[in-house]
């Protein structure tokens, strides 16, 4: 009896737990507790909320942030959907690079699309410019919501387009031709048959980008200026109560944790009530076009895939261009950008991006492992409830975790907040799920008999899994861990709060030199940032041996 109790799975599944309670539920009940208790009288009040909904300049951060998501979410449908029907249906030239180029502009962090946008159609950008001295106007940029809109269309539609490539790939061609011989057009078949078989992929690839759209802060911060989000919102009135009464600071954030909530939990009842498997007994293979369509599909691909890959390009290629006061470009090429960053000051927020977002990963991994063989092999109450916990960081906002975790540790007897540990902790909560979705979908495909085969010979289960199970479960744990440590390098909204100045980021100096002004020095750190993620995108398929992303 004592054996079973203290053996390596339940102590494993004991200490997993006790860190989830410490780290992500203590935090978040912090917020709450801050946001309906006075901090003074510690008498119950809802004074924060009432204050919250009597403002309009509060309350319409709401409206805003469903305004943006909703849009985006939709433009973003819009523009995946039919090119990744294209790339399935049609041979088009160079589709295979086209795929990784799409993933790329999907990895890099939505804020360096900002960053670049504003250097293109901001104010003093180059295509403001051009339109203004051609044709006489006086075309002002695209910040507000027209440019939020369009930075997280262009950085979500990829990720709509793998989920429905993905979708495409098991669907049966044989429906679509039986449909075809009845007589139906192209849009018939597209509209009756294939969008209705896909439609679970559809709202299920919409809902990640909706909760993604809605709690991101780099691109609204940046680019947003009067039109603010509820992201935008916390973290203002985070850092002008700092100090003070911290309560209407975790209203807000209590609010915003109930609103992605709600989202995630309408996710998964949609993703039950329409999700169906589908088997492709005659997969669509795609078939080359000629004449006009053949041109003009081409045409659509590859435009929708350079304005995709454009940020990245625009950071690149400006992290080469010389400056005038850090702001104005003269036109010359020069390495000065890459000396200010490299040689002219120290390096700590380079090192420290790739320092703590190691610790993270070996931590994610060993995590990742136990909590995925647990949950699928060891399924008992406890296990299913760190299974439900796992999937918390889905729900909760980069910004309301910094704020959660800056109330939780910012005080005895565990004062960690401006620590490299308070950031590797952030990371791992926020980016875990990415390993534990990998790690849990091949643990799935690994048969027990083989547990019970080596078992029979004299394996331990412990031996058993660490010399038979782990090895075989290592390219799916590494590949979730490489997706995991791509968008840990792109990690703002937790940081932004979190850092201090001996655990800057990469991300955290991209945006403090684009706020003060120093346009070549975030150009020269965007491109770092992106050469890394794109880099890291090639040991994904190396490892993997895919030349695509199955999320």
């Amino acid at each position: 009896m004592n054996k079973n109790k203290f053996n390596l799975w339940n102590i494993s599944s004991v200490i997993i737990l006790l860190l989830m309670l410490t780290f992500i539920i203590y935090p978040l009940f912090l917020i709450l507790g801050k946001g309906i208790f006075n901090s003074e009288t510690g008498a119950f009040t809802l004074s924060h909320f009432i204050h919250f909904f009597e403002r309009k300049f509060y309350y319409i951060t709401i409206l805003n942030s469903f305004k943006v998501t909703i849009v985006s979410t939709i433009l973003a449908v819009i523009i995946g959907l039919p090119l990744a029907y294209m790339l399935r249906k049609i041979k088009i030239f160079g589709s295979k690079f086209i795929q990784i180029i799409v993933i790329v502009s999907y990895i890099s962090p939505p804020f360096i699309g900002a960053y670049a946008w504003i250097q293109l159609l901001g104010r003093s950008g180059v295509i403001t410019k051009f339109i203004n001295d051609t044709f006489q106007l006086n075309f002002d940029g695209i910040y507000g919501f027209a440019g939020i809109v369009l930075v997280l269309t262009l950085q979500s539609f990829p990720l709509v387009f793998i989920y429905i490539m993905g979708a495409l790939k098991n669907l049966d061609n044989s429906l679509v031709e039986a449909a075809e011989s009845l007589g139906y057009s192209n849009f018939q078949r597209m509209t009756k048959i294939i969008i209705p078989l896909i439609m679970p992929t559809i709202l299920a690839s919409s809902l990640l980008v909706f909760m993604r759209v809605i709690a991101d802060f780099g691109t609204p911060m940046l680019i947003g200026e009067g039109y603010r989000t509820m992201p935008v919102l916390i973290y203002q009135q985070f850092l002008s109560e700092v100090g003070g009464d911290a309560g209407f600071a975790a209203a807000i954030a209590t609010i915003f944790v109930i609103i992605t909530v709600t989202l995630f939990l309408l996710q998964r009842i949609l993703s039950r009530q329409y999700s169906y498997s589908m088997s492709a007994l005659k997969p669509m293979q795609a078939e080359p076009l000629s004449g006009t369509k053949n041109i003009l599909s081409h045409i659509v691909v590859y435009f929708i895939t350079f304005i995709g890959i454009l940020p990245q390009l625009v950071v690149i290629f400006t992290s080469f261009l010389e400056t005038s006061g850090g702001q104005v470009y003269t036109g010359r090429l020069s390495l000065e950008n890459y000396k200010n960053i490299l040689f002219d000051r120290d390096l700590n927020a380079i090192i420290n991006t790739y320092k703590m977002g190691l610790y993270a990963i070996i931590i994610i991994i060993v995590i990742g492992i136990f909590i995925s063989y647990l949950t699928v092999r060891k399924r008992n109450l406890m296990n299913s409830v760190i299974d439900t916990l796992s999937m918390f960081p889905f729900v909760i906002p980069g910004s309301v975790l910094g704020i959660a975790l800056v109330f939780a540790f910012s005080d005895e007897p565990i004062f960690i907040t401006g620590t490299i540990l308070i950031m590797v902790i952030a990371f791992v909560i926020r980016r875990m799920p990415y390993t534990i979705r990998s790690s849990t979908a091949i643990i799935s495909q690994i048969s027990p008999s083989i547990e019970e085969a080596a078992i029979s010979l004299g394996a331990s289960e412990t031996k058993t899994f660490y010399r038979i199970i782990v090895p075989m479960m290592l390219p799916g744990v590494l590949a979730g861990a490489i997706m995991s440590w791509v968008t840990i390098l792109g990690e703002l909204s937790a940081s932004i709060i979190l850092y201090s100045t001996e655990t800057q980021t990469l991300a955290v100096s991209i945006y403090t030199e684009v706020i003060r002004g120093n346009f070549g020095n975030a150009s020269a750190y965007s491109a770092v940032l992106t050469v890394t993620s794109i880099l890291s995108l090639l040991i994904f398929f190396k490892l993997t041996g895919k030349k695509e992303v199955d999320l």
